[in-house]
């Protein structure tokens, strides 16, 4: 079983949170608790989907990025930058005003991340090939489905594809070009424009390898600000020539939903938003669905168009995106000149190693000590009222009994549980306060 530390890229300030627990009604791996009037987050059962900090009403629940002035101590600062990013301009601001204006920030390179789907989509089709007993394939692509299979869905693990995703293709293409060159590795610095948390915690600790070929990561909505303001200042320089060519159709539309699907062959699904993708793997868990060649999984709603760092609308990044289908149709593989010349080297090193679990249900180490934690759940739930109000501080009946056998609860913090012991007379309505107190803090009351 995977044993190595999970980086989290959410952040939680105490001092903003005022306890409202719609993160923890959220979370689809319950890894959120309330205590003391603060959410907090049970690290190893944490995916950093990002629903938390799309729902948190008084914004306390942060992304942690990269400082932006670490790319100045670089020689060579290279931008990886997504479809997505581009999608989120309005359609009268052209690629080459928005490259333009990156290069203004202070980046020498521009490459597209989709750049590495060039050679992706053929070994895909070879990987399921020579690998006809995994079924279904599931794609490598989305770091937060990576993590929730390896805490949630442990008898999949085996079901993911052994591929890099394309953003560490194109990042280990350009830095052995720029090295090729004779430029000096330590003067590199590649860095990354995230439209998500997962992407970011799998940068800072991969999954399935041992280091990532990227610097640094920049949060999408800071980047789009800084350039969105020059493009609007009309501080660019039309006389810097803007590099690469547009990529290919089916490369650009590769992080929106479908972008994998539409492109391996046999009976290939995409699902999106993280519920969906939990509802689905459940099935397949239980072998209710089968015959499914490949499945492309995303955990936010519209794939990465529905990152919660992205500024625009998803619909309307989506849209726009697909609406400039039709200017780059014609362009195919081979007018994409300079990583053909790479593709032997990359396909070399476009496997990942083996994908571990990280079980989140083991409730102990030991087999006869996690059974009679099991059986100790059992009889708790079976005085718990299933009702799964969150009263207690943990997100459900369920989580709460887990809570207790693991020494993390206290049965009298369930609320129908202190109205029968008052009743009883083994409570007094003063300390039932106060273990409410202890919950949600004494503010409330």
């Amino acid at each position: 079983m995977e044993t190595r530390h999970f980086h989290h890229a959410l952040r939680i300030s105490e001092e903003l949170c005022t306890g409202c627990s719609h993160c923890m009604n959220v979370c689809p791996t319950e890894a959120i608790r309330v205590r003391k009037g603060k959410a907090i987050l049970y690290e190893n059962r944490c995916v950093d989907c990002g629903e938390c900090f799309k729902v948190c009403p008084v914004k306390a629940i942060n992304i942690d990025h990269d400082d932006f002035s670490r790319i100045s101590t670089f020689k060579h600062r290279i931008a990886l930058v997504p479809a997505v990013f581009i999608g989120q301009f309005p359609e009268n601001i052209s690629r080459e005003q928005i490259y333009r204006a990156i290069l203004a920030c202070g980046f020498t390179q521009i490459y597209e991340v989709e750049l590495g789907t060039i050679l992706l989509v053929e070994q895909i089709r070879k990987y399921a090939e020579e690998n006809p007993g995994i079924k279904p394939l599931i794609s490598s692509f989305c770091p937060a489905i990576i993590r929730l299979i390896q805490v949630k869905f442990p008898s999949l693990v085996n079901n993911i594809m052994l591929l890099k995703p394309p953003l560490d293709i194109t990042a280990l293409y350009c830095r052995k070009l720029l090295t090729d060159q004779g430029v000096n590795p330590a003067e590199v610095g590649v860095f990354y424009f995230t439209p998500c948390a997962a992407k970011i915690a799998a940068i800072k600790s991969p999954v399935g390898e041992d280091y990532s070929m990227i610097t640094g990561v920049i949060n999408m909505d800071f980047i789009y600000n800084k350039v969105n303001k020059i493009i609007k200042n009309g501080l660019l320089n039309d006389e810097i020539p803007v590099p690469n060519l547009p990529l290919p159709g089916y490369a650009v539309r590769w992080t929106l939903t479908h972008g994998e699907a539409d492109n391996i062959p046999g009976r290939s699904l995409a699902i999106d938003e993280i519920h969906n993708v939990i509802e689905f793997l459940e099935k397949v868990e239980n072998e209710e669905i089968s015959d499914i060649d490949f499945l492309e999984l995303r955990a936010c709603d519209e794939s990465c168009a529905g990152g919660a760092l992205n500024t625009t609308n998803r619909f309307l990044i989506t849209e726009r995106l697909r609406k400039k289908q039709p200017e780059i149709e014609s362009i195919d593989n081979n007018t994409v000149v300079g990583i053909h010349q790479y593709e032997e080297y990359l396909q070399r090193r476009i496997f990942i190693k083996e994908i571990k679990p990280r079980s989140m249900m083991k409730l102990d180490e030991d087999m006869a000590e996690a059974m009679r934690k099991m059986d100790k759940v059992q009889m708790l739930m079976q005085v718990l009222p299933k009702t799964d109000c969150g009263a207690c501080g943990s997100p459900n009946c369920q989580a709460f009994a887990n809570d207790i056998v693991q020494g993390e609860a206290s049965i009298r913090q369930c609320i129908f549980v202190q109205k029968s012991r008052e009743h009883t007379g083994e409570l007094t309505p003063e300390e039932s306060l106060q273990i409410l107190k202890e919950i949600w803090g004494n503010d409330k009351f």
